[in-house]
């Protein structure tokens, strides 16, 4: 398995993805989005596995900052501008990709 977690040191969900995977002694990677956002590549893998609409956190304080319920704007784009837009944690293995605290996921993942 190769463990991606996307997500922040804040998130309390995202610290309990990573609790997850160390309890099991999993290795993974961590990659905080206060310290750099995705790639247009990781974020087309990311889209492709849970799809685009799911990905942006609408009840968010920086949603809510930048006015985007009221703009017209490209999903993607404003992803790739601002990543703490990002739904968190966002758990990778490979290709496949969860949203979330999805652990029967995960546990499949091991499995196979």
């Amino acid at each position: 398995m190769n463990i991606q977690i996307i997500g922040t040191k804040k998130c309390q969900t995202t610290r309990k993805a990573e609790r997850y995977f160390k309890e099991r002694r999993i290795n993974y990677q961590f990659v905080d989005l206060t310290a750099r956002g995705l790639s247009k590549g990781e974020l087309s893998s990311i889209k492709a596995a849970i799809g685009l609409s799911e990905l942006i956190d609408t009840a968010g304080k920086l949603y809510q900052q930048k006015n985007l319920r009221y703009i017209i704007h490209d999903i993607e784009e404003v992803l790739l501008s601002y990543p703490l837009l990002l739904k968190t944690p966002v758990v990778r293995n490979g290709r496949l990709a969860t949203l979330g605290y999805q652990p029967e996921v995960w546990l499949k993942w091991q499995n196979t």
